[in-house]
């Protein structure tokens, strides 16, 4: 038997931020930030008989990047968008660090439906600059009054922020 339980709207907040650097420079500097890893390997490392604190030190040191994050996927959406006669370059992320993701939720285990986060990187049509463009991860978690959900969801939000920054500030 299967029965909805609760219907919850939530405000969430697209953030969009355009620079005058090119797409390969803005992807560029998110690489040069980025650690690499899959789901697959973040799960695997867990599944090893490890203490907490040696998987988090493992995470840190094979996984994390200068930024704090993890890249886990890249999605080339402009690799087929052509065929449809649209023809701007343009890439879907989703990054993420388990080590942020659990500080969320360990407040509200549904917080993981937005933990890893993803952004979008899209060339300028005239293809002089870029646009970043992601969902405010505060935004998209806070469904019922939590503030320890809140405070760490709003310290992802600025992590994130600054990763944005790094990637777009000429």
């Amino acid at each position: 038997m299967r029965s909805l339980t609760e219907n919850t709207s939530v405000n969430a907040v697209r953030t969009e931020v355009t620079t005058s650097l090119g797409f390969d420079e803005v992807l560029a500097r998110l690489h040069a930030q980025m650690g690499r890893a899959s789901v697959q390997d973040i799960v695997a490392l867990a599944k090893l008989p490890v203490t907490e604190a040696e998987y988090v030190r493992e995470v840190r040191t094979r996984f994390v990047g200068d930024s704090g994050f993890m890249l886990f996927a890249e999605i080339d959406h402009g690799g087929w968008l052509s065929k449809f006669g649209i023809n701007r370059r343009t890439v879907r992320w989703i990054l993420g660090n388990p080590l942020i993701a659990v500080t969320m939720i360990r407040h509200d285990i549904a917080a993981g439906l937005f933990a890893p986060v993803e952004l979008l990187v899209t060339e300028a049509e005239d293809e002089q600059g870029a646009t970043v463009t992601y969902m405010r991860p505060s935004s998209l978690m806070m469904v019922k009054d939590n503030p320890p959900l809140l405070e760490a969801a709003q310290a992802l939000d600025e992590k994130f922020d600054a990763l944005v920054a790094l990637a777009t500030t000429p």
